[in-house]
């Protein structure tokens, strides 16, 4: 009771987890104090879905996890939601503190594991102590960079009292402080920019993180400087805007002489700020929070550290009265490069109008689907060809209406941030808000048992399974076949496990596995299908479904491709 009321008193409203001993009784403390509790089928999902709830609401969620086994599947999402500078907070059983060094039940070292993976990691050394350990994780998961806590909770202590005198609980934490940069290096920033003749804006995830989307769109509206954004930056100003070249994208990186760095990080994502993917002379000026963020791989040559937000006002003001030329040649090559890169799709989307489908007929019907629905979607997606083909081809219009495998690049993430997300919407279910799934068929089978959790709690979210029957690319079923029968042996004779092991491709999955008829098993609705009309259908007899999980199982042509890369380090197996 003293863990629940002091989460509560901290503004905590979502927690995620197992339970089992010893905390199946805070679990039971939680939603009596109001905490809404989701329990989970994996401590993996746990984990993923209370760190989505930190990105998605700005405030940490939780994940409540059994003692030994159970803290290390939630180290996942631990070391994901700090990879990602997202808030969340795992609160692990653990043996009881009378019995420590005495090889209790699932005892292990778990506040030192936690912490090689998170911003603050401590074991509750007393039960009045829980109060200032609770404000203590919370500030330091959402002050400065966000990012992930970790408390210890002995089973003692789960079952024990304490005198009401002996707990202080310390009041709300207020706002996170706004900074502000410097300001003679916002001049210089805004100097560096007026004199650019090929500018560009990158817009990252911690804009989107940082409520910067008011301010980012006044900014781009202002300057009318062609932007991209990062994956999850995406939303903050639309992709339909007419300055966003993301079309573009490979021109815009090679041949930017100035990029304004909106809590955007040089990292893989933006592959380190170094040539080839950039001009070697490229001058970065990066806007980020965290000061050891800055000069990372290369120097920037403005650095402005604050909140995302706050900063880009000051930019937009001394900007004031800058409008980049639309008739520049900057302009015109990115149009060109734009307009051009749209053609190559759209020829592969009419190249896929075939039984079995590819990526981009399928995923241009969902893209259509998601347009005219009349729903606000908020897109979950994770796999590899599904996840960035369909970054390219879904709309996203508003902030934090993405989530994906983000910076750690992290499979398993999709069911458990769709839970996440249908739950924070389901608070306030208006103006027809849902949860959109897509996921890779090698993806979705890391969390595929979470489709119960979302029929338990009757949520309405659509999964799109993509399901080429492999990982990157499958094995049509006759090759399977083939390669699993004996040699010389009769047809009808199938190889044995360890005659398949030696040949199956390691890339291979079950050929059209029928995850369709799993959804249906495990409480929510199914389909199967094989043409752009079949899943058009689809769409229209789940549009209206609003108690229960709905899964299309799309098969595509196992051998399908995503267009041709200009560089291609993320996808260069030879194989």
């Amino acid at each position: 009771t003293v863990l629940a009321q002091a989460l509560r008193s901290q503004g905590i409203e979502y927690a995620f987890g197992i339970v089992g001993i010893p905390v199946v009784e805070v679990a039971v403390a939680f939603q009596s104090a109001g905490i809404k509790f989701v329990a989970m089928r994996n401590e993996q999902s746990a984990s993923y879905a209370a760190s989505a709830i930190g990105y998605l609401t700005g405030k940490p969620g939780v994940c409540l996890v059994v003692s030994g086994p159970g803290v290390v599947h939630a180290l996942a999402g631990l070391s994901n939601a700090n990879e990602n500078c997202w808030p969340v907070l795992v609160i692990g059983g653990a043996s009881d503190s009378h019995l420590d060094g005495s090889e209790a039940f699932q005892e292990f070292p778990q506040a030192e594991a936690a912490a090689k993976f998170c911003k603050f990691s401590a074991r509750l050394p007393s039960i009045a102590r829980i109060p200032h350990f609770v404000h203590k994780a919370v500030k330091q998961a959402t002050y400065g960079r966000p990012g992930a806590v970790y408390l210890d909770l002995p089973g003692d202590f789960v079952t024990s009292s304490v005198d009401s005198e002996e707990i202080h609980f310390p009041p709300p934490l207020p706002q996170p402080p706004v900074t502000l940069a410097d300001p003679q290096s916002v001049s210089a920033a805004a100097r560096l920019l007026r004199s650019a003749r090929r500018p560009l804006v990158v817009i990252g995830k911690g804009a989107a993180q940082g409520r910067a989307e008011l301010a980012v769109r006044q900014l781009i509206q202002s300057t009318r400087l062609p932007f991209l954004p990062t994956p999850m930056g995406k939303g903050v100003a639309a992709d339909d805007h007419p300055g966003c070249v993301s079309a573009a994208r490979t021109r815009a990186l090679k041949q930017a002489d100035v990029v304004v760095l909106l809590g955007a990080r040089l990292n893989w994502i933006l592959h380190f700020g170094r040539p080839p993917r950039w001009t070697p002379d490229v001058k970065f000026i990066q806007v980020d929070i965290h000061p050891e963020e800055f000069h990372t791989n290369v120097t920037c040559e403005v650095a402005l550290c604050g909140s995302v937000a706050a900063v880009v006002e000051q930019l937009s003001s001394e900007l004031h009265g800058f409008e980049f030329s639309s008739s520049s040649d900057w302009w015109r090559e990115l149009n060109a490069a734009s307009a051009a890169n749209r053609a190559r799709v759209d020829a592969l989307i009419v190249e896929g109008q075939t039984v079995p489908m590819t990526y981009y007929s399928a995923l241009n019907e969902l893209a259509k689907f998601v347009d005219n629905s009349g729903d606000d979607w908020l897109i979950v997606s994770e796999g590899a060809n599904s996840m960035d083909i369909g970054r390219a081809m879904l709309p996203n219009r508003l902030a934090r209406r993405r989530l994906d495998a983000g910076t750690f690049g992290t499979m398993g993430v999709g069911l458990g941030f769709a839970a996440a997300a249908d739950l924070c919407i389901g608070d306030s279910r208006v103006g027809h808000r849902r949860v959109l799934c897509l996921e890779g068929d090698s993806a979705v089978g890391f969390s595929l048992a979470e489709l119960e959790t979302l029929a338990r709690y009757r949520m309405p979210v659509l999964l799109v399974v993509i399901n080429n029957s492999g990982i990157y690319s499958g094995v049509p079923a006759d090759v399977l076949r083939q390669l699993l029968q004996q040699d010389g042996a009769a047809p009808s004779s199938g190889a044995s496990s360890a005659s398949a092991a030696l040949r199956l491709p390691a890339t291979s999955l079950t050929s059209e596995c029928r995850y369709d008829l799993a959804a249906e098993a495990l409480g929510g609705y199914g389909r199967l299908v094989r043409s752009v009309g079949e899943l058009r259908q689809a769409f229209a007899e789940f549009a209206g479904v609003r108690d229960r999980p709905c899964l299309i199982n799309a098969i595509i042509d196992t051998g399908a491709e995503r267009k041709q890369q200009e560089f291609d380090w993320l996808s260069r197996s030879k194989l």
